[in-house]
Order: C-alpha cells, then sequence, then structure tokens
C-alpha cells in the first residue's frame, strides 16, 4: 500500500515519462499530457519527458525526485522503464519489472492464471506455419489473434472463416515475433480497475464494432461507457474480487485495469491487464474513478502516490 501524501511539496521534481518509441506512443503523449495538468493543478512540481535513448541524461540533468510512468506498449509497460529506473534508485507508479513482464504479455499472464485456477478463454501459440485446420479444430471460430506485447488492441483480428487465418496471423507478426490465437467469447466486455489494492467501479464497453479495437477505443464515437455497469451488485462484485486476483497473482501494484469477457451464461473469462493504462480522455481509468467520486486531479495524485511506498 502506498502512504498518503497532504502536501504536494512531499513528492519533490516530478518527471511524467510519456512518449516512447512503442506503437502507443500517439496515445502516450495524450496521456501524458493529461497527467501533467493534473498534477501542476494539484501544485506538483512536475515536468513532462518525451522519452528517447537519452532518457538517462534528461532525467539526471533535471534532478528529479521520482517518476509518474505514462508509456504505454513496449517501453512503458514491459519493464524496461521500471528496471532502469531501479538501477538508478528513482522511486516510479505502479507495478515493479517482474509484474510489468508478466502483465504485459498476454500469453504468459494467461498461463499464470491458469495455473492459479483463475478463468480466462482458451488460446494457443501460433506462427506464420501454424495448421489452421488444427487450430479452428481447438479452438474453434470466430476466433481472435492477437500480438501478446501489443496494448490498445494493435494488430489484433477477428477471424470468422479458416481462409482468414493466415492474413490475420501475418498482421500479428508485423507487431510481434510472439502471437496467440484466443477463443472467442460471446458476450459483454467490462473493465475494472485497481487502485492502490481497491476495485474501483467495473465500466461496461459496448461497440458497433467487431470487438473493441483501436478505432473503438480512441477514434469512435460510436462506442458505449456504461458506468454504472448495468449489472446486478453480486455479480460486479464478484468481477471485482477475480479482478483483485489476477492482479495480485501477476505480482502488480500501484493501479491497473484488467479486462474480462462474460459469455451468456453469466460466467467472466479474464482477457488481459494493463499495467499503464491508457489517460486519454477516452480512457477508462478517469471513467471508473470519476464513478467512484474521485476527480481527474485527485486521481492522477492518488497514482502519484504509489511511488511513496510505506516502508519509505
Amino acid at each position: 500500500m502506498s502512504r498518503r501524501i497532504e502536501n504536494a511539496a512531499e513528492f519533490g521534481r516530478v518527471a511524467v515519462l510519456m512518449g516512447g518509441r512503442s506503437a502507443e506512443r500517439e496515445i502516450s503523449l495524450i496521456s501524458g499530457k493529461a497527467v501533467l495538468a493534473g498534477l501542476q493543478r494539484k501544485g506538483v512540481d512536475a515536468y513532462g519527458i518525451d522519452v528517447s535513448f537519452d532518457i538517462c541524461h534528461k532525467l539526471g540533468s533535471g534532478q528529479f525526485d521520482r517518476a509518474f510512468i505514462v508509456l504505454h506498449g513496449r517501453g512503458g509497460e514491459d519493464g524496461e522503464i521500471q528496471g532502469f529506473l531501479q538501477a538508478v534508485n528513482l522511486p516510479y507508479t505502479g507495478s515493479g519489472v517482474a509484474a510489468s513482464v508478466l502483465s504485459m504479455n498476454k500469453r504468459i499472464s494467461k498461463n499464470n492464471w491458469i495455473q492459479q485456477g483463475l478463468p480466462t478463454a482458451g488460446f494457443a501459440r501460433v506462427s506464420a506455419d501454424s495448421d489452421a485446420g488444427m487450430l479452428v479444430s481447438r479452438l474453434g471460430l470466430p476466433l481472435i489473434i492477437k500480438p501478446v506485447n501489443e496494448g490498445s488492441s494493435i494488430g489484433m483480428s477477428k477471424v470468422k472463416t479458416v481462409d482468414e487465418l493466415k492474413q490475420a496471423i501475418e498482421l500479428a507478426l508485423q507487431y510481434d515475433a510472439d502471437v496467440i490465437a484466443e477463443q472467442w467469447i460471446q458476450g459483454e466486455e467490462y473493465t475494472v480497475t485497481i487502485l492502490d489494492g481497491e476495485p474501483l467501479p467495473a465500466i461496461r464497453l459496448k461497440t458497433p464494432r467487431e470487438f473493441y479495437d483501436f478505432e473503438a477505443k480512441y477514434q469512435s464515437n460510436s462506442t458505449e461507457y456504461l458506468c454504472p455497469c448495468g449489472l446486478d451488485s453480486d455479480s460486479e462484485q464478484q468481477m471485482q474480487q477475480l479482478a483483485l486476483k489476477a492482479f495480485d497473482g501477476l505480482g502488480m501494484s500501484g493501479w491497473g485495469r484488467v479486462d474480462f469477457m462474460r459469455d451468456g451464461k453469466g460466467e467472466f473469462y479474464l482477457l488481459e491487464a494493463n499495467s499503464v493504462p491508457g489517460m486519454t480522455d477516452h480512457s477508462l481509468v478517469p471513467m471508473a474513478a470519476k464513478q467512484a467520486g474521485i476527480d481527474f486531479d485527485d486521481l492522477v495524485w492518488r497514482i502519484l502516490e504509489t511511488s511513496v511506498r510505506e516502508s519509505c
């Protein structure tokens, strides 16, 4: 658990790390600018840094006391920046190195959940040479192809026929050498934010598109976000507790988000975990926080508090 901070001066000089070089760079810049503005409105001595290969020089010359990580995707959620910050002994928000690695890789996180007896959709690792017939026999149709180390649904495709498989796998391989095919769960999609050990209200995602893809997330005005999510209290609490188990099972800390599908029988299936979720005006964490009575500026303050551990 983090230590509650009453005075902005206690945070010292804060580097808000954004941008980077991943496929989610532009989203990260939007998130980062929003976080920076929120911290500054709260009186925090915060500065935005577009992360590049000279990050060591930028942080060193700025004499920062801690970092707020708003880097999405590779370099930000895969343990890379966390490892660097630990090496230079600079406190940072969110999950540590190991948990970032586990949660970023969809294949590894799903295996972790299976080992703990947590529900997740069936899947298989695939390559350009995968036998389409055997894959469909195992997972059925439709199914979804995913690069395991990308976020924001980048490189993902819903596959309805055997003939579509090859092209979908080739697309995913453009983004990652590690690709999975996942069983399609027909039902409703939800997400639960975890903030400092507590689940926030769940959100239901509704889109007229095939699935909640990049366009539905960031560009479409037809995507609906239902919060309250419409579930009865017991079902929502069941999902929130499952989110906590999935989050803790990966060793995650501070803040993050866990995504679900709920099938026609009311069963929940874990999709993936996000250790540095989006913070744009379309993003889900601020929506859930608002429903919990936490405005955006208080939310970024609370997240920054996760860089100040109880042991400090």
